[in-house]
């Protein structure tokens, strides 16, 4: 699913355009030790407004974030469908609409026992139906529904112990300590939604999975609830991108090759974000940027050896290897640099010493907040 896929889904979550559904949410509660506390499934539009614009709100998260950083697209394995496998036993969700009493037992119970978490969760799948529009020549929405996509959405959410220190009292108008103990229901960190949306169709052939932590994504829930291979998080991916780099161009890896490379796969990334696979970079497709970017054939011969070295022959998310700025950072100094601003700083030899330079093509600048000129007047001679 692309970032535009993702979108249209998630935009129909509090939208009153008639085209979707929530028909039912099934709802948990797991402690500490994986004992089920609660489960209760209901009717959507049974429940009171107040709790279901939370329950939207909650499920509309699992939605947020970053393609290929908090939202990652996983394949189940080619025996998954058969029975036993992990995307037969969603499929059988899917299709009981979340009616089925003894099917909502064995997804909690799954859920329960295979995903590793920190502390208590509440948990909160629902069944929902969009109504997809057909598009015409121009790309533009008709009024004449296509297709159903059914889908299934279940979000993780951390359940904190809140004791506060003083609160104010209405029944004797005074301010004193809590004696209340209230298990709040936090934002998911975890979720997934199955089957996944391509094409504007669906697409039982995969998962999308979210996570608030890119860094420390759940790999249990990717893993064993889900039955995946998980692929490297956001930040393996950052740093292994770097050894290759480092491993390839070694010491004349400098500002010029860095920005150009990052420029070229933001522009990778650009290209194809209508795209419903995720954009990659791959052993050919970093040795193309490379060789844009100035490093010789020399050096690029080396770069099979360590790109097997450091990934195999899988891919790398090229959402993954950019930079929104480029920031030059050293002892006692940071520059932060915008993209599209790179062309205007560069490094040079001056007097026999390395210098980043940067080009101030505005005649005023800003140091702590104060306006100054970039020029100053000559000073005057004696003569003057």
């Amino acid at each position: 699913m692309n970032k535009k896929e993702i979108n249209e889904i998630k935009k129909q979550f509090g939208s009153d355009s008639g085209l979707f559904t929530i028909d039912r949410v099934l709802t948990a509660f797991v402690d500490a030790e994986k004992n089920v506390k609660l489960t209760q499934a209901r009717a959507f539009n049974l429940i009171e407004p107040d709790e279901c614009e939370l329950i939207t709100a909650t499920l509309k998260k699992v939605l947020s974030g970053t393609v290929g950083k908090n939202l990652s697209e996983y394949e189940f394995p080619k025996d998954a469908s058969l029975e036993g496998g992990m995307q037969r036993f969603y499929y059988e969700v899917l299709q009981s609409k979340l009616e089925d009493e003894e099917l909502n037992k064995k997804l909690i119970e799954t859920v329960a026992e295979k995903m590793e978490y920190v502390s208590t969760y509440a948990l909160f799948t629902a069944h929902c139906t969009y109504s997809v529009l057909k598009k015409n020549k121009m790309d533009e929405l008709t009024e004449e529904s296509d297709t159903n996509y059914r889908f299934i959405i279940t979000a993780v959410c951390p359940v904190t112990l809140r004791i506060d220190g003083l609160v104010y009292n209405e029944e004797n108008n005074s301010i004193a300590k809590n004696t209340r103990t209230d298990r709040i229901v936090e934002m998911p960190t975890d979720g997934f939604l199955f089957p996944l949306f391509n094409d504007r169709a669906p697409d039982v052939n995969g998962v999308l999975c979210y996570t608030k932590n890119a860094k420390k994504p759940n790999v249990s829930l990717v893993e064993e609830l889900l039955g995946c291979e998980f692929s490297m998080s956001y930040d393996s991916e950052r740093n292994t991108f770097k050894k290759i780099l480092t491993g390839v161009v070694g010491e004349e890896l400098d500002y010029e090759l860095i920005t150009s490379v990052n420029t070229k796969i933001k522009e990778l990334v650009d290209q194809n974000s209508h795209e419903t696979e995720i954009p990659k970079v791959d052993n050919n497709t970093l040795s193309q940027i490379l060789w844009e970017s100035g490093v010789g054939a020399d050096k690029l011969e080396a770069l099979p050896k360590v790109y097997e070295k450091a990934v195999g022959d899988k891919p790398l998310t090229a959402q993954n290897l950019i930079d929104a700025r480029t920031v030059v950072a050293m002892p006692s100094i940071t520059v932060n640099i915008k993209r599209d601003a790179v062309d205007k700083v560069k490094t040079e030899m001056i007097n026999g010493r390395r210098c980043l330079v940067i080009d101030l093509d505005d005649p005023e600048i800003e140091v702590n907040g104060f306006e100054v000129k970039t020029a100053r007047p000559a000073a005057k001679t004696e003569e003057e």
